[in-house]
């Protein structure tokens, strides 16, 4: 339930118990440490709250409204090599000054993942030292405070950009974040767990595995993708089922029209499936966030991506990398369903029917 009030919080629902859950909730089998928390929802300064009080004083009320949509919700912060300590501290005091009692959700993005291929090596051995040392503070920052972390969204997926003998540096770097967050004991933290339309469950599953998913809840899926909820819940059930039954949560802040895949020949029984993951058009907003997902290794439905933001220079998206784009919100909002599955008669989760290039395919034409 949202509210007009500054100091608003999304509660998600609880069932009556005498005992509240262990924030961490490790073991697989134990309680989900979702239930009943009231999410901080951030207001000013967040873009998506600024944008939305600027229309309500000029009187634009459908903008407004649209706007309304993505600045309800409780939505992770992104902090990462770009961010300041400072940042941090200033976000947790200004949720528990402005929302007491709420708690704040944080995505660290700290590794470097800027090019794929030509022998790139994520910054090397002198930005891995830099990493793990920001890890370091960060846990210093955040202490014994009740926090949700989702943990290097896309960090998993894109391992084979880098050159093959940085590789498996790159898993041991995110072995070591794994290892320092895992030590705070409030923070109910998810792994970077790809997404249902990316790497094979099984290939996943073993990285999990080896960067120490066993000492931390579980993973996250969807972070920076459009695919439908169903189809990463049921990719979620293959990873969890190896390993070790954990739980995980699904981003749905950008999924409620579906993705936009394709298939391009290649030549003689070569076809390969595209996936347009900057800025697809006509995608909308998802399910809000919830813990009512009707499967017991679902913990939540969550607002993990970050609708409104640029992802780069594609499909009319403005740099830098993080842009704020208030048109894009608009559209997300606009385009918003609580589906979680493509219903009948849809295409790309639209009625009516548009070409892939209308879609921000660049493609000649549908195939």
């Amino acid at each position: 339930m949202c509210c007009m009030a500054l100091a608003c919080t999304f509660a998600i629902p609880a069932p009556a118990s005498a005992q509240a859950p262990d924030p961490r909730g490790v073991d697989p089998a134990s309680p989900n440490p979702l239930l009943g928390l009231p999410l901080y929802v951030e207001h000013w300064p967040h873009p998506a709250w600024r944008q939305y009080v600027s229309y309500r004083r000029r009187h634009k009320t459908w903008s407004e409204s649209m706007m309304w949509k993505v600045a309800r919700e409780p939505k992770f912060h992104w902090f990462g090599r770009f961010s300041k300590m400072a940042w941090i501290r200033d976000y947790l005091a200004q949720a528990a000054r402005r929302q007491p009692g709420s708690v704040p959700l944080i995505t660290v993005m700290r590794h470097q993942g800027r090019h794929c291929g030509g022998g790139y090596a994520g910054g090397g051995p002198k930005e891995d030292a830099r990493t793990r040392k920001w890890y370091r503070r960060f846990a210093r920052v955040v202490g014994a405070r009740r926090v949700v972390i989702a943990f290097e969204p896309d960090s998993l997926g894109t391992v084979d950009c880098l050159a093959p003998r940085w590789r498996r540096n790159r898993l041991n770097l995110l072995r070591y974040g794994v290892d320092v967050l895992s030590q705070l004991p409030n923070a109910t933290i998810y792994l970077e767990g790809g997404a249902s339309d990316w790497e094979p469950a099984r290939r996943t599953a073993k990285q999990l595995r080896y960067i120490g998913i066993a000492k931390v809840r579980g993973f996250m899926l969807n972070a920076t993708h459009y695919d439908w909820t169903l189809a990463n819940i049921r990719h979620g059930l293959e990873i969890s089922s190896l390993t070790g039954g954990k739980p995980f949560i699904v981003n749905t802040s950008s999924n409620g029209r579906g993705p936009v895949h394709y298939r391009r020949w290649l030549g003689p029984h070569k076809w390969r499936t595209i996936n347009v993951w900057c800025h697809p058009r006509r995608r909308g907003l998802g399910p809000p966030p919830t813990t009512l997902t009707a499967h017991p290794k679902v913990d939540a439905y969550m607002w993990i991506g970050r609708p409104g933001f640029s992802g780069g220079a594609c499909n009319g998206g403005p740099l830098p990398v993080g842009a704020w784009w208030p048109e894009r919100a608009l559209g997300m909002a606009k385009y918003q369903t609580d589906w979680i599955r493509p219903p009948r008669g849809t295409h790309y989760g639209l009625y009516k029917h548009y070409t892939l290039r209308q879609l921000g395919a660049k493609v000649a034409k549908a195939r």
